[in-house]
């Protein structure tokens, strides 16, 4: 069963329903950093500044660690990455990653944005609808 590797933001409450549509179209979907929550790196990043860390030591520190951890080996063990915007500095740069270990890749959009980027063009597809983005991923 190939595995989808479900980016987005930890602030967009439709990553769950997207998620969930993926797997009705038979894919095992990993999107469970959800879970941790809409301000988890806030936490995180106030947790870390009340012990006096900076962010390079936050970084370097043992919760930032686990996080990361975790999330890399899902993306690791992934075929299938789909970043759903909006996300952030994150989100793009676990899909480059992707990108980098030559796996498909694509972006789900809710709407097509104000501004353009051309380095969407690195993906395997940019998309402005599920049924279009299901309808790739069914090939």
């Amino acid at each position: 069963m190939k595995t989808i590797y479900l980016i987005g933001s930890l602030r967009n409450p439709k990553v769950p329903s997207i998620g969930k549509r993926l797997r009705r179209l038979g894919f095992y979907v990993f999107d469970d950093w959800f879970a941790a929550g809409p301000v988890a790196d806030d936490s995180w990043q106030q947790y870390e500044k009340q012990k006096g860390h900076t962010y390079p030591e936050g970084l370097n520190g043992l919760a930032a660690e686990h996080v990361y951890e975790f999330d890399r080996k899902h993306i690791n063990n992934a075929n299938i990455g789909i970043l759903y915007l909006p996300a952030g500095k994150s989100g793009h740069l676990e899909l480059g990653y992707m990108i980098g270990q030559g796996k498909k890749c694509y972006i789900l959009f809710d709407e097509e944005p104000d501004r353009w980027d051309v380095m969407y063009k690195f993906t395997d597809g940019v998309f402005f609808n599920f049924e279009d983005l299901a309808k790739e991923l069914e090939k």
